[in-house]
C-alpha cells in the first residue's frame, strides 16, 4: 500500500493541519517508508505465538474494592481560601 501527495493533502486538511506542497512530497515518502516496514510485519510466521499484553509475564495487584469518601475533606478544604459546608467557594464568574 502507498499514498500519494493528493491523499496526504486530504488526511492534512481532515487532520486541520497545515500543509504545503514541499511538506506534502516530504510526509508522503515518510508515510510510504512508515507503510512499507508495516507490510513487512505482515510476512513474519506468527502462527502458534500466544497474544501477549507486556514482554514479560505480570499480574495486576488487586485490592479489596471498596466505595468510600476518603475521610481527607478536612484535609482538602484547609487548603482552600474560601469553603462552605465542605465545598469550595469561588467568585461568580458568570452574569
Amino acid at each position: 500500500m502507498s499514498v500519494d501527495t493528493e491523499t496526504v493533502k486530504r488526511v492534512a486538511r481532515l487532520a486541520r493541519i497545515a500543509i504545503d506542497d514541499a511538506e506534502a512530497g516530504r510526509t508522503t515518502g515518510e508515510l510510504n517508508t512508515i507503510l512499507g516496514f508495516v507490510e513487512q510485519l505482515y510476512e513474519v510466521d506468527v502462527t502458534g505465538v500466544e497474544p501477549m499484553t507486556s514482554v514479560i509475564p505480570i499480574a495486576l495487584k488487586m485490592r479489596q474494592d471498596a466505595v468510600t469518601d476518603g475521610g481527607k475533606a478536612e484535609d482538602i478544604m484547609a487548603n482552600a481560601p474560601q469553603t462552605g459546608e465542605n465545598f469550595f467557594l469561588v467568585p461568580k464568574v458568570v452574569e
